[in-house]
């Protein structure tokens, strides 16, 4: 197993130099709206909607039932038709996607440091925002609908996914969300329903890939 990873990303990190066609993904805009951190739902929605990585953390089968936290991109829909859902692109031939096939409880963590809106906040403090997204990672069939949407939503944000190697099977994952744990602000995390975050509006001007 260890071998077949190391050869996949030593592949990946070749072909990733070697292709000039290649667009690397623009920068967030640094000075975008930030909502009221009172408002959770929004604010979450927000943070999951301008945030394109993030940890996603699956049950190792290779190591036990160890958790194993892995960073991966992700995107939650093209810009102003986000759902608030994470959409992966996700390969068996890395630890992650071989894991939910056989385990699907996940959890996907999203710091707001990497926006740069935390000035020179330090990335634990609890005015630098964090949400954690609980749930369950499922592979999407890729002739739905929803697969569609989530490639779409990818491509949109990771531009080069589009040229990653097809011969590595890369396929649509999605985290069905079940619980979500959001530190904004002092006083401890925010209550905060799935019903809730879902049904939360991101204006178009919140949203800047």
């Amino acid at each position: 197993m260890a071998v077949k990873v190391f050869v996949y990303w030593s592949v990946f990190l070749v072909l990733g130099f070697v292709h000039d066609s290649v667009i690397g993904r623009p920068l967030l805009i640094p000075n975008a709206r930030r909502p009221n951190p009172d408002d959770a739902a929004s604010f979450a929605r927000w943070l999951v909607s301008q945030s394109s990585w993030g940890v996603l953390n699956t049950i190792s089968n290779e190591w036990g039932g160890a958790p194993f936290g892995n960073v991966v991109s992700f995107s939650d829909g093209e810009p102003d038709k986000g759902k608030g859902i994470p959409y992966f692109y996700l390969t068996t031939l890395d630890p992650t996607a071989s894991n939910a096939l056989k385990d699907p409880r996940s959890s996907l963590t999203i710091s707001e440091y990497s926006l740069g809106t935390c000035d020179k906040t330090d990335p634990e403090n609890p005015s630098c925002a964090k949400i954690t997204l609980i749930g369950k990672l499922k592979l999407l069939d890729g002739k739905s609908k929803d697969a569609e949407f989530g490639r779409s939503a990818l491509f949109a944000k990771h531009p080069e996914m589009k040229s990653w190697p097809p011969g590595h099977n890369f396929e649509v994952y999605k985290l069905n969300i079940e619980k979500i744990f959001m530190i904004n602000w002092f006083g401890g995390p925010k209550p905060l329903t799935v019903e809730q975050y879902l049904q939360a509006k991101v204006s178009a001007e919140d949203i800047t890939f």
